[in-house]
């Protein structure tokens, strides 16, 4: 009789802390997902001279936001407020020196079954471009990449936002991932 009580406490306590899993909570999402659905101005080339003063932006991007059980009820509670975005970096020239990542906060909500859209939305700053190994790009630099002897750098970039429901659930976009050429 001992033996099946503990057992059954035990299980009990497994079950309550599979319950309570923080991955299981932020998979939740609120009960939607959260999508980019569009953008617009997508950069292909940029010149790292110009990039240096102005940074790199995306001329227009959307979130959509959509109930996961498309025939259930929405509510307010599923609003999501939208929290920050985050940009890293690979290379797609078999260099192996990236910019750092790039992580900052974000406002706005994007309602449930709804948009958000972000204009002219900064996807590389002074801190991506002053920084090896676009730097070694600059002319006065000598306007190659030391680590390839390219006069160009190949930069996959990755992009995803993170938000949270009006209810407190953490929501996130999978990453977007594009290609930029940068050039001296």
């Amino acid at each position: 009789m001992r033996q099946a009580a503990r057992t059954t406490l035990v299980l009990a306590l497994l079950l309550s802390a599979l319950g309570c899993d923080s991955h299981l909570e932020q998979t939740d999402g609120g009960g939607v997902v959260l999508s980019v659905s569009d953008f617009d101005a997508l950069p292909t080339v940029v010149s790292v001279s110009d990039a240096r003063v102005a940074g790199v932006t995306i001329g227009s991007i959307t979130l959509t936001s959509i109930p996961r059980d498309i025939d259930g009820d929405t509510s307010n509670l599923m609003n999501v407020e939208m929290q920050s975005y985050e940009v890293t970096f690979t290379r797609g020239d078999g260099g192996t020196r990236v910019p750092p990542p790039l992580v900052r906060n974000i406002f706005g909500v994007t309602p449930v079954s709804g948009t958000q859209v972000y204009e002219n939305l900064p996807v590389m700053l002074s801190d991506q471009i002053n920084t090896v190994p676009l730097k070694d790009l600059f002319l006065e630099n000598g306007g190659f990449d030391k680590e390839t002897d390219r006069t160009s750098i190949i930069l996959n970039l990755s992009l995803r936002f993170f938000g949270r429901s009006i209810a407190g659930e953490a929501v996130d976009t999978t990453p977007v991932r594009f290609t930029v050429e940068f050039v001296p």
